[in-house]
């Protein structure tokens, strides 16, 4: 091990340091001191089981940016050699356990925005997305639900042309039939009732920007032909108008249906399939890249600060995660909810994981008795209080609780809620 002392002044007084997990590239501006560890109480947290919990410091001297090993257990390296201590220059390598980082004296642009993967097929598709983003087509978004297609919409216009302008979303499966030509072309002051002015619909508020057409699988039959001479002819018809309006957005569009089964089954139109296929992405299910997992599961703890111990995390690694990313993070944050600063053990773990029937799995007769858990009894109170806000509308309180509309269903079935009573109809 060396001490590496170096006398060259920097030519600013602000270093950055930049890493990529299976998430994205991250960055932060170095300040007075950051400490590097598994543990989350570190300014910088690596999943990695190779690092320690608190095992390297970077602390602002007048000379520079001092790395400083803390009798880590596999040592810190800088451009390959294990160090003690050293002064940083630009263009640093630093390794803690298995992750590099990199030093600079300059910020690096757009960095938040990259994606990455440590599973190679779903790397393969990552690394597509700048180009991809760079055309102008329609993109469709398919996957699970839970897989992260909002976040792949944001880096898709993130890294367009288009990336100052708005980028607006809208949940296809959040409105009702009456709505959604309002929500989308907007509408004329008296063109129905409730009308009392003049409204921009979603085209107009994404000008010069991105339009997300969230679960377009569930857009209304009866919208779907004016949906598409939108996109052919670039002109929208606000409702209760006598004239068109020039559009400019570009269209992404997701959904967790199979799009091609919907168009056999005759509720999905085929010439809008076709305008919309044009560059597609699948995102996979968290158990299609469980080598991403750690990543994932500690860039969640690290925001909402909750420590997991080893063990823990082998055990939630196990799971098959049918909520995919929304499931982890949900997992997370009842973590934090329920236990605070307290280590997550395996088998606080075990307690935090829902294991509910899913959307895919058949509902036995007879109302679901659920076991005297705390999360389950959260749950049940949190679908009863948004079913009471929603005046019984399931479509919106499954949006509201971040979950299919189908999942939602067999919830309600399998806890014996009885809406129309709960609502009071």
């Amino acid at each position: 091990m060396t001490t590496r002392n170096l006398s060259a002044v920097p030519t600013s007084d602000i270093g950055f340091l930049t890493w990529k997990d299976s998430v994205r590239v991250h960055q932060v501006e170095l300040g007075e001191f950051l400490t590097i560890g598994r543990d989350c109480e570190n300014h910088v947290v690596i999943g990695c089981d190779f690092a320690s919990s608190r095992h390297t410091r970077i602390e602002r001297k007048s000379t520079g940016f001092l790395l400083r090993d803390l009798r880590s257990r596999n040592g810190t390296y800088l451009n390959g050699a294990r160090i003690i201590e050293a002064l940083l220059s630009d263009g640093d390598r630093i390794r803690v356990g298995q992750t590099e980082m990199n030093f600079s004296w300059q910020r690096a642009e757009n960095v938040a925005t990259e994606m990455t993967s440590k599973n190679l097929v779903w790397a393969a598709q990552l690394a597509r997305l700048p180009n991809i983003s760079q055309s102008q087509f329609p993109v469709l978004l398919t996957g699970p639900s839970g897989t992260g297609k909002d976040l792949l919409a944001q880096a898709v216009h993130r890294l367009s042309a288009r990336r100052d302008g708005p980028f607006v979303s809208v949940n296809c499966s959040a409105l009702s039939d009456s709505l959604v030509e309002s929500e989308l072309f907007g509408h004329v002051k008296g063109s129905f009732t409730g009308a009392t002015d003049n409204r921009k619909g979603a085209f107009e508020a994404a000008r010069g920007g991105t339009l997300f057409l969230d679960e377009i699988g569930d857009l209304p039959l009866g919208l779907q032909p004016k949906l598409l001479r939108a996109l052919e002819n670039s002109q929208i018809r606000p409702v209760g108008s006598d004239r068109a309006v020039e559009t400019d957005v570009r269209i992404i569009a997701a959904t967790h249906h199979d799009l091609k089964k919907l168009v056999f089954e005759e509720r999905f139109r085929a010439d809008l399939f076709f305008r919309l296929h044009v560059v597609q992405m699948q995102t996979p299910a968290l158990k299609e890249r469980k080598e991403d997992f750690e990543d994932l599961l500690y860039t969640f703890a690290r925001t909402m600060r909750v420590r997991f111990s080893f063990g823990a995390i082998q055990y939630l690694k196990s799971h098959d995660w049918p909520g995919n990313i929304r499931e982890l993070k949900n997992v997370v944050a009842r973590a934090k909810a329920f236990w605070g600063s307290e280590e997550i053990t395996e088998t606080i773990a075990a307690q935090l994981i829902d294991r509910l029937p899913d959307a895919d799995q058949p509902v036995t007769a007879g109302p679901f008795k659920p076991s005297r858990s705390v999360i389950k009894e959260i749950e049940l109170e949190m679908i009863k209080s948004r079913l009471i806000a929603n005046h019984g509308n399931q479509r919106k309180t499954a949006v509201d609780l971040g979950m299919a509309k189908s999942t939602l269903h067999d919830r309600i079935k399998g806890y014996g809620i009885d809406v129309g009573q709960l609502v009071g109809e």
